[in-house]
């Protein structure tokens, strides 16, 4: 028997997490599960799933869950607890934090020799290298939860390094794939939410939406895989079937098909290598009319092309993008902004902000800090 942490159970990978361990309850001990400020579903998980400890991120949050809870168990408070529940001689932890906030506990994650489920890309998009170079440091393996990365996974094993030409990741195109991007001013929080595929939380399927997703999810292969920004491609592919392929050199092709359910890529991770056994939807070919693909017009969604060029770029370029996007999504969630704002806010913060190359922790951290004060100040004129 495995413990395992879920860091974030209150969201979405979270939630799909406690589902998939409670398919093989046997399988995993719960040492820790952590959030924010949701401690109204916190309550509810520790009542169905018996942690031996939480962690709340939010101080107001901590002490209204101390006065109310009857749970008897560990509690921890802040940043640090999140911290101390990542670092506590897991086998597993999940790391399923929104944002820049997974970048610190997943590296105490790693430094405990936890393995990580990393489905919190904005870790490996902010700071990829100094992660890298601390799991290999610490001998830890890190297991991309994306369907994408883990379809990428799925292809490689067993296989030389050396021996891909390429990496094709699939991407739905979003909501708004087929939509004149002269109507995007009209888009609105609720119609960007209503992801054709995948049930997501609120950030990320935005990110979908925009593209923005999948030009994270290119920097993230490229640490995770060691290939470069020209080995790695980017299809649309509607249906959601394909998950991503691995091309060789001798030009045969490897992919990972399967239906559009999260957890399938969290049961992989948890199981890694093996595949365990679950009830999951099966995949019906007979129901199947057709799979289509198209080019992705990055015109029309400038985010990947955004997301490409950091990767290139390099330096703290990547954090910039990815705490502008942060904040231009909050506010585009708040109706404080407009859908195309995010573009505009993300494309002025990378024109503005100096990049740093080289940086260190501290130099991604600034970098992400101001970045975000950039934002904020772009954004509050409009």
């Amino acid at each position: 028997m495995k413990t395992l942490s879920i860091l974030g159970s209150t969201g979405s990978i979270g939630s799909q997490t406690l589902d998939v361990i409670s398919r093989n309850r046997n399988d995993f001990t719960l040492k820790y599960l952590t959030t924010n400020s949701r401690i109204d579903i916190l309550e509810k998980q520790i009542q169905t799933y018996s942690p031996i400890s939480v962690a709340i991120a939010n101080e107001k949050a901590y002490k209204e869950f101390c006065q109310s809870t009857t749970f008897k168990g560990t509690i921890l408070c802040g940043d640090e607890g999140i911290i101390q529940a990542a670092s506590d001689n897991n086998d597993i932890v999940m790391s399923s934090l929104v944002g820049f906030s997974g970048v610190f506990p997943t590296l105490a994650a790693i430094r405990a020799g936890s393995t990580i489920a990393l489905a919190n890309k904005e870790t490996l998009v902010s700071a990829g290298e100094i992660i890298m170079k601390e799991a290999h440091i610490h001998n830890t393996s890190l297991l991309a939860v994306d369907s994408e990365h883990s379809a990428i996974l799925q292809s490689i094993v067993g296989e030389n390094i050396e021996d891909i030409e390429k990496i094709i990741l699939t991407a739905s195109g979003g909501p708004f794939r087929t939509m004149d991007k002269n109507l995007f001013s009209t888009i609105k929080p609720e119609n960007a939410l209503k992801h054709p595929n995948w049930t997501m939380g609120a950030k990320i399927t935005i990110d979908s939406a925009t593209l923005m997703n999948k030009g994270f999810e290119v920097i993230e292969a490229h640490w995770l895989f060691s290939m470069p920004a020209e080995k790695i491609d980017v299809i649309i592919h509607p249906q959601s079937i394909i998950h991503s392929m691995v091309q060789f050199n001798d030009g045969s092709i490897k992919a990972q098909l399967g239906t559009p359910d999260m957890r399938i890529p969290i049961a992989y991770a948890l199981y890694f290598p093996r595949h365990g056994h679950f009830d999951f939807p099966r995949l019906d070919f007979t129901m199947l009319k057709n799979l289509t693909f198209e080019q992705p017009n990055t015109d029309t969604f400038p985010c990947l092309r955004f997301a490409y060029d950091c990767l290139k770029r390099g330096g703290t370029a990547p954090a910039i993008l990815n705490a502008a996007n942060e904040i231009a999504v909050d506010y585009f969630l708040r109706h404080a902004c407009s859908f195309t704002d995010i573009f505009r806010c993300i494309e002025t913060a990378l024109n503005h902000i100096q990049i740093i190359d080289n940086p260190s922790l501290n130099d991604i951290s600034d970098a992400d800090k101001e970045a975000r004060l950039f934002a904020n100040s772009l954004l509050k004129t409009v």
